[in-house]
């Protein structure tokens, strides 16, 4: 019964469902009962979470670009959602400082495009669009933004997504707040790990990849800290908002915040030494720390998330030690046992993330 039954026998679209975020939030879909659709481009690594735990044969999925206004349109008027999640992004920062015009226009006019399709829609639809933590103009500070402090970015990635912000609001203001036909929130969540990603310059994925061949891994940035958060911690606040708009709970059009607990907040070090060790390596000799820093990162974002606790009852769930083992024994599985069904093991971790929920008393997870 999480999240009050609301997503059992509904149509749900994902843009960027083959992503690391969008496969996980399919299979949880699943397991909730309802009809998955996806919508994105490509299969975007090799290996991917898409096809390592089965979902083309598992969910209804339409390949295009997210830039695409007429096909995206055409897409959500042949499928009629009852749930939008818009996930579609060029997510990673390295990539906008090789591919900075590809970046501005899959963030920015893709998500045009997604409100596009919105406007178009003529029967009840909630829809939940994610940007990121990364959209908030970051000074450093150290304590957490709000969802009422500036957006913006002096990167490309980052204001990309401050963009897409800037454009949900005007569409809202503009058009979508005076169609009684659909419910909309924002979502803003950071530095997601998880079992399953493989996406290019992420720590995790350098690490595990390293430590299935026996390899010690290179750490450009060992001091940099970031409030880290297992996947499911932001999509159980998505699928919240959601639960939450559909049921006329949340005011429409607002944006939240969904980050970890205060005490999650590790350097890229200790992370890489923690998950050494649950591999069973030596912690000590597992990595190798070098200067050479290809890029500009900011060292510290955090979030305030006191407005999805006071309006959607959410907090995340996972301590740190949690978090890790999540990961370690996800990625363990893959590589080292070939009979493991990766499929059910997923669906096992969100099971024990719910339990984990519920024993808390968070409301989503009754």
């Amino acid at each position: 019964m999480a999240f009050n039954n609301v997503y059992r026998g509904k149509k749900v679209l994902i843009t960027g469902n083959t992503g690391f975020k969008g496969s996980w939030l399919s299979a949880w879909l699943l397991m909730l009962g309802a009809e998955v659709y996806g919508y994105s481009n490509s299969i975007p690594t090799q290996p991917s979470m898409f096809e390592v735990v089965g979902l083309p044969d598992r969910i209804h999925h339409h390949y295009g670009d997210i830039r695409n206004k007429e096909e995206m349109s055409d897409y959500v008027q042949a499928v009629k959602p009852d749930f939008i999640f818009h996930l579609a992004a060029q997510a990673i920062v390295s990539t906008s400082y090789k591919e900075p015009f590809d970046t501005i226009t899959t963030n920015v006019v893709g998500t045009a495009s997604v409100l596009e399709a919105i406007r178009n829609i003529t029967w009840n639809c909630t829809c939940v669009l994610i940007t990121s933590d990364k959209a908030y103009d970051n000074v450093e500070w150290i304590w957490g933004y709000r969802e009422t402090d500036a957006v913006g970015g002096k990167d490309v990635y980052s204001g990309s997504k401050g963009a897409a912000e800037l454009t949900i609001k005007c569409y809202w203001k503009s058009f979508i707040q005076a169609m009684p036909n659909i419910k909309l929130g924002v979502a803003r969540a950071g530095n997601v790990i998880g079992g399953g990603d493989w996406a290019k310059d992420r720590i995790i994925v350098d690490c595990v990849k390293a430590f299935s061949r026996n390899e010690v891994v290179e750490i450009r940035s060992p001091k940099a800290t970031r409030p880290w958060q297992h996947v499911l911690e932001p999509l159980s606040g998505y699928l919240n908002l959601g639960q939450y708009l559909y049921e006329g709970k949340v005011k429409n059009g607002e944006p939240f915040n969904f980050g970890p607990r205060a005490e999650q907040t590790k350097t890229v070090f200790q992370l890489v030494q923690d998950l050494a060790e649950l591999w069973g390596l030596d912690r000590n000799t597992a990595a190798w720390l070098t200067g050479n820093v290809p890029f500009e990162e900011a060292t510290l974002l955090k979030l305030n998330c006191d407005k999805a606790l006071a309006y959607l009852d959410w907090h995340s769930t996972l301590h740190y030690e949690e978090c890790v083992h999540f990961i370690a024994d996800w990625y363990k599985a893959f590589y080292t046992d070939a009979n493991v069904d990766m499929y059910s093991l997923t669906t096992a971790q969100i099971d024990s993330y719910v339990r984990a929920a519920g024993a808390q008393h968070l409301k989503w997870a009754e």
